[in-house]
C-alpha cells in the first residue's frame, strides 16, 4: 500500500512539474504576439513562409514582399528577441505587414537558440543568411543592396555582433547594410550568472571578449539606438554606451527615447494595430529614411 501511495506521490510531483515548466514557458506576451498576428491585416504584400538560408532547421525565414515597393527597393532584415533562449519568427508576422505596407521587402528570421546553441551560434546564423542573401537574391527577387538590419532586444544584439564583431563566419564580399536598428538592444553588459540569459554564453570567456561594444569599427552603416523610456530588463546605459564609442570611432549614431513604453511594448507598439498611438513606428520610419538620404 505504502509503495502505491509513493508512486502517486510520484506522479503528482512529475506532472506538477510539467505543469510548471509549461507556465514558466508560456509568456504573457506569447498570448499578445498571437493576438496581434491574428488581427494583422493580409492585404498590401504578398508572404512566403519557412524559406530555407541554410541546412539546419531554425534557418528558416519568412518574406514579405510589397505590393508597392519603394523605387530603390530596400530590404529589412529583423531579429526577434527572447533572451536568446526563445522566441519565433512566426511571432512578428506583424513586423512583416507594418512595413511591407510601407514600401520595405521585409524577412523575419529564426536562428538557433540557447542552451544547445551558444554565442556566437546566433550571429553567425546571420551572417549565413546574409550570404545566402548575396546569392539568391535574384531568385527571390529582392534586392541585396539596401539592407537595413533591425532587432529586439536579443535580436539587436546579434544585428550590432552581425556587423562589428569579428566572426569566422565572414561574407564573400560585403553587403550594403545602410542602416541597423536597435529596439532595447544589450550591448554592454556582463552576463556572468545572468538570471535571464546566462545559458546563452560560455561563462568562462568574460563579457568584454563578447560583447559588440567593445569590437566597434569604423563603418559607413548607420546605426539608430531606440530606448524603451520604461525599460526594466534592459538597462538605457546599454545604448548610451554603444552610442558613444560608435562616435569616438568615426560612426553615424543616434539614440531615440521612445516614451511611455516598457521593453516588451517597444516592439508590440509597431504593429499596426497600435502604432498610430505611440512614437515607436514613426521614429523607425524617421531612421529609414534618414538612411537613405
Amino acid at each position: 500500500m505504502l509503495n502505491k501511495v509513493n508512486a502517486v506521490k510520484a506522479k503528482v510531483a512529475n506532472n506538477f512539474g510539467l505543469v510548471k515548466k509549461r507556465y514558466q514557458d508560456f509568456r504573457l506576451y506569447d498570448f499578445a504576439s498571437y493576438t496581434l498576428n491574428r488581427l494583422t491585416p493580409k492585404k498590401g504584400y504578398t508572404v512566403q513562409t519557412q524559406l530555407a538560408y541554410g541546412l539546419k532547421s531554425r534557418q528558416r525565414f519568412d518574406l514579405f514582399k510589397s505590393e508597392q515597393p519603394l523605387a530603390h527597393r530596400p530590404l529589412i532584415i529583423f531579429v526577434h528577441g527572447g533572451a536568446w533562449l526563445h522566441g519565433d519568427k512566426k511571432d512578428y508576422f506583424f513586423i512583416g505587414e507594418a512595413f511591407a505596407n510601407e514600401g520595405y521587402d521585409v524577412i523575419v528570421m529564426n536562428y538557433h537558440l540557447a542552451p544547445e546553441h551558444i554565442f556566437p551560434a546566433y550571429v553567425d546564423d546571420l551572417h549565413v543568411l546574409l550570404s545566402y542573401l548575396q546569392q539568391s537574391a535574384a531568385k527571390h527577387e529582392i534586392s541585396a543592396e539596401n539592407i537595413v538590419l533591425m532587432g529586439h532586444s536579443a535580436g539587436a544584439f546579434n544585428v550590432m555582433s552581425g556587423v562589428h564583431y569579428p566572426a569566422s563566419n565572414t561574407l564573400n564580399q560585403p553587403l550594403s547594410v545602410r542602416a541597423i536598428i536597435g529596439l532595447a538592444g544589450p550591448y554592454h553588459f556582463d552576463y556572468k550568472d545572468d538570471p535571464l540569459c546566462a545559458d546563452a554564453f560560455d561563462q568562462s570567456v568574460p563579457y568584454q571578449q563578447v560583447m559588440p561594444y567593445y569590437f566597434v569599427q569604423k563603418t559607413p552603416t548607420k546605426h539608430y539606438l531606440m530606448i524603451a523610456e520604461k525599460d526594466k530588463i534592459v538597462g538605457h546605459f546599454n545604448s548610451h554606451d554603444l552610442d558613444r564609442v560608435l562616435k569616438e570611432h568615426g560612426n553615424h549614431s543616434e539614440v531615440v527615447m521612445i516614451p511611455k513604453l516598457g521593453h516588451i511594448t517597444i516592439v508590440g507598439s509597431l504593429s499596426s494595430l497600435f502604432s498610430r498611438y505611440f512614437m515607436t513606428k514613426a521614429k523607425v520610419l524617421w531612421a529609414l529614411e534618414d538612411a537613405f538620404k
